[in-house]
């Protein structure tokens, strides 16, 4: 059975990913307790391998291989740390050619086919990191499914979930928990285009 391309995001209620440029998936509004993020350890853990587009992947980057060691840093921390560093990562980038971590970039015109082949030859499923790279799975009848952490919060403006997608595409609900702060987890199977 091929792979599966598992879209994973915070979310606010309205579907905005980041609400100020730059936040990089660490805004203020965003209410990640210990228990969510032991959940996101869980599933990370279970991943066959990631694909990240540059900017979630510079972002990671830049703090979790030192967070796998730093004692400062509560326990759960840590272990994302050890768990995203050595993964089996893609990083998707028309710019970089190289990456350390465990990753393999991929780039140029044909990502979304070297994309697609990768799908057809990983058994489990492969977390998806970036509005980018999603955006272009889903148009291609790749994206698998959506694990959405949804904050209580709206933002009104900033990073959409998906990038001008403008053609409606169905979802059935697989799974749905409630964590710390009244985060919620949305597990949805994204139905194939007709």
């Amino acid at each position: 059975m091929p792979g599966r391309f598992v879209y994973w995001m915070n979310v606010s209620a309205d579907l905005r990913i980041e609400h100020a440029q730059g936040e990089q998936g660490g805004g203020e509004w965003m209410r990640i307790g210990e228990a969510l993020h032991r959940e996101f350890n869980k599933r990370a853990r279970a991943l066959a391998l990631m694909v990240q587009g540059r900017t979630i992947y510079e972002t990671m980057e830049g703090f979790w291989p030192s967070a796998r060691t730093d004692d400062s840093l509560p326990d759960y921390l840590r272990e994302y740390g050890e768990i995203w560093t050595d993964k089996p990562k893609v990083l998707v980038s028309r710019t970089r050619t190289g990456a350390g971590h465990n990753t393999r970039v991929v780039g140029g015109d044909d990502a979304i086919g070297r994309l697609a082949a990768l799908r057809a030859e990983t058994d489990g499923d492969i977390g998806v990191g970036g509005a980018t790279v999603a955006t272009q799975l889903l148009r291609a009848g790749l994206l698998d499914e959506l694990l959405l952490f949804t904050h209580p919060v709206i933002l009104g403006a900033g990073r959409p979930l998906f990038d001008d997608h403008d053609e409606p595409i169905q979802l059935d609900l697989l799974e749905l928990a409630s964590f710390d702060e009244g985060v919620t987890m949305h597990r949805y199977a994204v139905r194939p285009l007709r």
